[in-house]
């Protein structure tokens, strides 16, 4: 159902190859104002192949388009406006949607390839922060979304499960520690001591050397140290378990950083092999002033590997275990200076797969202008944010609609979708200043106002007792009042694409408020439910607007209620 391509094509037979039909699409526009028609071609690149003035252009080729698919062209300066022909391809489309559901707008140009996507990814003993939020809900639409496109994403959690806090934290534990205290109530206690080791710290320096002291005693295997590392890990994952459950995030693996602690070595000999370790400060590090970039370091004077060295591990173990097309990290754009050095250290490596790895950035989270930070004990727990949107939404539910069957589901999904949409409908590289009140907002571009169309548009069609039939054979209509709900429903295969291409959701978020308000300006005009001649056409438009929406939401991973 692509009508840029079949206009393409139109132009490409009359232009007698001077450009191909490829090339021709790609100029292709649609117009901002309905006014100037659905689909503008631009015929300034045509000026010096024809040499002529390019309205004159547009006047001699819109003479010359004669397509079914068409209504009417007009010349408007050097653009060639088309109108396409509402009837025929209004009835197309609405049985399109009526025929494939769910699947309308899918791709196929993934080819099942396999796309890893490094997301999430919270800190153990740390609790699950309002500034996980994002890469939580940003990498699950993107998985969503390129799934959609035929690849098969693999998402994995790469735990905050080793590093030199682990020391710390086992030191504040070992120094002010309470086993009871941790057992009642986990994350909050150990967050409580992590906080207190930084602030002792400030006066204390020395404590800072007994964190990296205990670190290097977990990386070297000390019995005690890897018993209360595991017993902090297993504590955190039951608590990140019970938030993932009501985002519905779901994940296909958990290796952490621990996980490639026996995997450095190999890392660590092949860039010796390949004499790319150079010796700094009695550090070892990777040289990447060719590639404008600061040295990678690699081992730290006291032996210890870092961060860089166990991404270096991770990005070749999830090629050979995944033999991935793309790999993707979803994490925020504080460190785009390390993947970029991760990405140039593994090309100097020679692995020529390292061009399809991508940092997927995003802005911060902030309150008061700052960004969110564990170790000042300054962050807005995440679990406490989703269950305020849940209950606001109990409240409007038992304000407006009592009788509701499954209330607790209904509340949980549209506070849950409220919380998640709000991030999503940013753009993923813009800070969110966090205000609770904005966050749990029902009304205007919001999850919940999405939803609740939806659900009137659903309730529109239980009232008719309207049954999908994709071969209806006369709609009995013009379809000059649905165009322009018609017309967004076109676009959301191309949005999807889009969304694809560029890893942006908030192309998706943008297009379902968009059609949603569109539909709603429908409903306010025309009397769906009125028996008339028209009434299947209308019904079987109220059924495709939900069908989109419905999908629209899944690849945000939102929840669509049929009531609300």
């Amino acid at each position: 159902m692509n009508f840029k391509k079949e206009f393409a094509e139109v132009l490409a037979e009359l232009l007698n190859s001077e450009k191909t039909a490829a090339e021709l699409e790609l100029l292709i526009e649609k117009p901002k104002n309905a006014a100037h028609g659905d689909l503008a071609f631009p015929c300034f690149t045509l000026a010096k192949i024809k040499r002529k003035a390019p309205n004159l252009i547009a006047q001699e080729l819109s003479e010359q388009i004669k397509a079914p698919i068409f209504e009417k062209v007009e010349v408007v300066g050097g653009y060639i406006n088309v109108f396409l022909n509402k009837k025929l391809v209004s009835e197309k489309i609405i049985s399109q949607i009526i025929t494939q559901k769910g699947e309308f707008g899918t791709h196929d140009f993934g080819q099942n390839g396999n796309v890893t996507i490094d997301m999430s990814s919270p800190n153990i003993a740390k609790p699950f922060s309002m500034g996980h939020l994002r890469s939580t809900v940003i990498g699950n639409a993107i998985a969503l979304i390129v799934e959609k496109c035929g690849y098969q994403p693999i998402k994995i959690n790469h735990l905050g499960d080793w590093g030199t806090q682990f020391g710390k934290l086992i030191t504040a534990y070992k120094l002010w520690g309470d086993a009871d205290k941790v057992r009642a109530n986990p994350i909050s206690e150990l967050l409580a001591l992590y906080v207190k080791f930084h602030e002792v710290a400030e006066t204390n320096p020395a404590l800072e050397d007994d964190g990296r002291a205990w670190f290097k005693k977990l990386e070297d295997g000390d019995a005690e140290a890897v018993e209360l590392w595991e017993w902090f890990r297993d504590e955190s994952l039951k608590e990140f378990s019970r938030i993932y459950d009501l985002l519905n995030v779901e994940f296909d693996s958990l290796a952490g950083e621990s996980f490639y602690n026996d995997k450095m070595d190999r890392i660590v000999d092949m860039l010796e092999e390949k004499g790319l370790l150079v010796e700094s400060n009695q550090a070892l590090v990777v040289e990447l002033t060719e590639e404008g970039l600061p040295p990678c370091l690699i081992k730290k004077s006291d032996g210890a590997t870092l961060y860089a060295t166990r991404d270096l591990a991770a990005a070749l173990y999830r090629k050979e275990t995944y033999d991935f097309v793309k790999s993707l990290y979803v994490v925020g754009h504080e460190q785009s200076l390390h993947f970029k050095q991760l990405i140039a250290v593994l090309k100097k490596m020679g692995f020529e797969w390292a061009g399809n790895m991508a940092h997927i950035p995003f802005g911060m989270m902030l309150t008061g202008g700052k960004k969110m930070s564990t170790r000042k004990g300054k962050v807005v727990l995440l679990e406490e944010v989703l269950n305020e949107s849940i209950e606001m939404a109990r409240h409007n539910i038992e304000e407006k609609n009592p009788t509701l069957a499954n209330k607790d589901e209904v509340a949980k999904q549209v506070g849950v979708g409220a919380v998640i949409f709000h991030d999503l409908k940013n753009n993923r590289m813009n800070d969110i200043e966090f205000s609770l009140e904005e966050l749990i907002r029902f009304e205007g571009e919001t999850g919940p106002y999405v939803q609740y169309t939806f659900a009137r548009a659903c309730s529109i069609l239980r009232k008719a007792n309207w049954q999908a039939d994709a071969a209806v054979p006369d709609y009995h209509t013009s379809w000059e009042k649905e165009w322009k709900v018609v017309s967004h429903l076109l676009e959301f295969p191309n949005v999807i694409k889009r969304a694809c291409d560029n890893l942006d959701p908030s192309q998706i978020a943008k297009y379902v408020i968009d059609l949603a308000q569109v539909f709603n300006k429908y409903y306010a005009e025309v009397r769906i439910l009125e028996e008339s001649e028209e009434q299947t056409a209308r019904l079987a438009l109220v059924y495709s607007v939900t069908e989109v929406l419905k999908e629209g939401l899944r690849l945000l991973g939102i929840a669509a209620p049929e009531e609300m």
